[in-house]
C-alpha cells in the first residue's frame, strides 16, 4: 500500500532532487551518517553553501540532522525516498496502462482496415 503524499511533499523532494549536489548528499548519507564538517570537505563550495543544501534536503524530510556534541550529524531518510519511488510507480503504472489501451485500440483498428 502506498503511504499518502501530498503534492506539497511531491514538490519539495523532486526539487530538492533536481539538483546534483543534493543527489550526492543524499546518496552518501543513505550508506552511512556523515558530520556536515565531512560533508562539505568533499565539495569545491563553502560550508554554508552545503549548510543551505542540506537545509533544503531536510525540509523534504530526505535527511535529518542529528546533533552529536558539537557536530551535526546528517542521515538520509530512506522512507521518504521509498514514498517517492511508490509515487514513480503509480505514474509509471497508469502511463504503462494508457499505452497498453493505445495499444489494443490501435490493433483492433488495424485488423477492421485489413478486412475491408
Amino acid at each position: 500500500m502506498v503511504a499518502h503524499i501530498s503534492d506539497d511533499d511531491v514538490d519539495r523532494i523532486f526539487r530538492a532532487l533536481a539538483d546534483r549536489t543534493r543527489r550526492d548528499i543524499m546518496r552518501r548519507t543513505l550508506t552511512e551518517e556523515a558530520s556536515l564538517t565531512t560533508l562539505a570537505h568533499d565539495y569545491d563550495m563553502s560550508f554554508a553553501a552545503v549548510q543551505k543544501h542540506v537545509r533544503v534536503l531536510e525540509t523534504a524530510d530526505l535527511v535529518e540532522r542529528i546533533p552529536r556534541g558539537r557536530e551535526r550529524i546528517i542521515r538520509g531518510n530512506p522512507a521518504t525516498i521509498r514514498r517517492a519511488q511508490e509515487l514513480l510507480a503509480r505514474f509509471e503504472h497508469l502511463w504503462r496502462a494508457r499505452i497498453d489501451r493505445l495499444d489494443t485500440f490501435l490493433t483492433e483498428d488495424a485488423g477492421d482496415s485489413t478486412t475491408t
